[in-house]
């Protein structure tokens, strides 16, 4: 069970400590556990939503916005920022692009694009209550994550070095690929049609999504595949609510 700990110590913002530094084969099979991991994601925040039954709506949604924002540590918020401010500033460059995203401070549009983004997520989450949606917030997490590990079994990694060079070189591409269809399965299996529905979304985003990474840098980095989690999260619980 190794590699489910190392995949919920980078993943959460859970008190996980491992011994040393593992394997490079034990950080590649982390990335079967990413989906895992969004699950276990998906139960606190549904529990948490039963739990918090009867508080005022907008305070219902904001303090479901906060959990969800801490188990992660805003870790794919981070890079959704580095992303923003890189995909503007480096007007169409790919080299530009990637010393952008070194850059640890947050520009404007960095600032601008994280408000945008947990504004919808925050407009949803209050929608999905107020239709008594709550099934999805088990979901979501899980396909963001799931994407995660898709991300890596389809696209290259343009950064040498590194942990995620380490994921990607070391990723049991069978199991994989085992993985992502399980897990479109648990979503179905959870919530029915509308898993259906937020399986189908997510797949298109995700697609669309590769496509800008590849366009502009040739591949992914650990920052675009935050943003890319980011992204399709608000997407799909958006798209719930609409559809």
């Amino acid at each position: 069970m190794l590699p489910f700990w190392i995949a919920l110590q980078f993943l959460s913002s859970l008190p996980i400590r491992l011994p040393g530094m593992p394997a490079l084969q034990e950080l590649g099979r982390s990335l079967l556990f990413y989906p895992l991991v969004g699950l276990l994601f998906g139960v606190i925040l549904w529990a948490m939503s039963g739990l918090l039954l009867g508080t005022p709506l907008l305070l219902h949604a904001a303090l479901l916005l906060t959990i969800w924002v801490s188990l992660s540590g805003a870790l794919h918020l981070d890079g959704l920022a580095d992303s923003a401010d890189a995909w503007l500033g480096g007007f169409g460059d790919r080299e530009r692009t990637l010393t952008i995203m070194k850059d640890p401070r947050s520009g404007p549009i960095a600032v601008v694009t994280m408000v945008l983004v947990l504004l919808l997520k925050f407009a949803a989450l209050l929608a999905l209550i107020e239709q008594h949606q709550g099934i999805v917030l088990i979901i979501v997490p899980l396909i963001g994550r799931a994407a995660l590990l898709g991300l890596f079994l389809t696209t290259p990694y343009v950064r040498a070095g590194g942990l995620g060079q380490a994921l990607a070189d070391h990723l049991p591409r069978l199991a994989g690929k085992r993985v992502l269809a399980l897990s479109a399965l648990a979503c179905v299996l959870i919530a029915g049609l509308s898993g259906v529905v937020a399986v189908v979304l997510a797949a298109l985003v995700f697609v669309w999504l590769r496509q800008v990474m590849l366009r502009r840098l040739g591949g992914a980095t650990g920052d675009t595949a935050g943003a890319m989690l980011e992204l399709l999260e608000v997407a799909v619980l958006v798209g719930m609510v609409l559809i």
